[in-house]
């Protein structure tokens, strides 16, 4: 019988990587619903980074009877064999490799996670190709399947927090910076594939999932054991667990629309910086120091269309302060990715 993600299984805390992504791959009753209610099995690309590994894990363990792929270059150590070893077949690829995209298994549901963010300075020809040309090859070669491909909020606008958030009705829009620019030629080019050949998909507009290694209470919390200054500027921001997010995002291949559809992913409340530095203080007993003030705009979304085909994530804020306040105070591994929340001008 297949554990589920409920109350009743958070721990207290997470003694190393390992118990934290057992955990963290923990599918919910919804996951373990949709995947076995879909035709055919799944294909992950992009699958190497952060997010993919322990989605694909929890993809296998909600639906074991089908064959989870997972496809990237694989340029991080021991990744292909952590998934191999929990039943996720690995092939190797460049998704910007026309003929070797066009040899994958053209299995009927289709992920779609590459793309490049950071560190585009001086090859801003690669970002863009990344981001526009890899997408028209999957499009045309999985034009029979159903893909759910990654975006990003950065093609929004930023607004007040006391109004809500953004919601999908927003176009996504040009931005400072190439990344957002970049992204809106990812997501129109997903759409105009889709259109043309009919290939029902989902443009994920994710914001902030975290886990203890990385994201924006991590960041937060190792700003207040530092004595960093903690930048006030963007004053609130959405925040989901990775676990709760990794359901969603699979859960989506069950909500495809034709020609493929943006909906935002992440934590249905706007939560204030100031707080969750307080609340870290707290737990590190240490003092934050802040920096500058809350602006009258910032980068937030409405998640509430999620929230309605999803329900609320299992884990509640409370316990993701607690698991990230203790892995910090106890000095463990972390990813080394800053999610640059508070970066304004768009390039990062």
């Amino acid at each position: 019988m297949t554990e589920l993600l409920t109350p009743e299984t958070f721990p207290e805390s997470f003694r190393d990587v390992a118990h934290l992504e057992d955990f963290m791959s923990l599918p919910t009753e919804g996951v373990v619903r949709d995947l076995n209610g879909l035709e055919g099995d799944i294909i992950i690309l992009g699958v190497g980074g952060k997010i993919g590994v322990t989605m694909a894990r929890m993809a296998k363990r909600a639906a074991p009877d089908k064959r989870v792929i997972g496809v990237s270059r694989f340029s991080e150590e021991g990744v292909e064999e952590r998934l191999n070893a929990w039943g996720v077949e690995t092939i190797r690829c460049d998704l910007l490799d026309r003929e070797a995209v066009n040899a994958l298994p053209k299995l009927p549901n289709v992920i779609y996670m590459a793309g490049l963010k950071f560190d585009a300075s001086g090859r801003e020809d690669f970002l863009w190709a990344m981001n526009t040309l890899a997408p028209q090859i999957t499009a045309e070669a999985f034009r029979e399947s159903r893909i759910v491909a990654f975006s990003t909020i950065h093609v929004y606008p930023w607004s007040n927090p006391l109004h809500g958030g953004v919601t999908e009705a927003s176009p996504p829009l040009a931005r400072p910076g190439e990344y957002a620019n970049s992204v809106v030629g990812r997501e129109r080019t997903f759409q105009y594939f889709s259109r043309r050949h009919g290939t029902p998909g989902r443009l994920l507009r994710f914001v902030y999932a975290i886990d203890p290694r990385y994201g924006v209470m991590q960041e937060i919390a190792q700003w207040v054991k530092d004595g960093t200054p903690i930048p006030l500027a963007t004053g609130h921001v959405n925040i989901m667990w990775q676990g709760d997010a990794n359901a969603q995002f699979l859960r989506t291949l069950a909500n495809c629309e034709t020609p493929a559809s943006p909906i935002n992913i992440g934590g249905p409340e706007h939560v204030s910086v100031r707080y969750l530095a307080n609340r870290f203080g707290e737990a590190l007993g240490r003092e934050p120091v802040f920096e500058g003030a809350e602006s009258d705009h910032c980068l937030l979304v409405n998640c509430d269309r999620a929230n309605g085909l999803y329900g609320n994530p299992v884990v509640p804020m409370d316990a993701m302060i607690r698991w990230v306040a203790d892995w910090v105070k106890e000095g463990k591994p972390i990813h080394g990715k800053p999610s640059k929340f508070q970066v304004r001008t768009g390039s990062f």
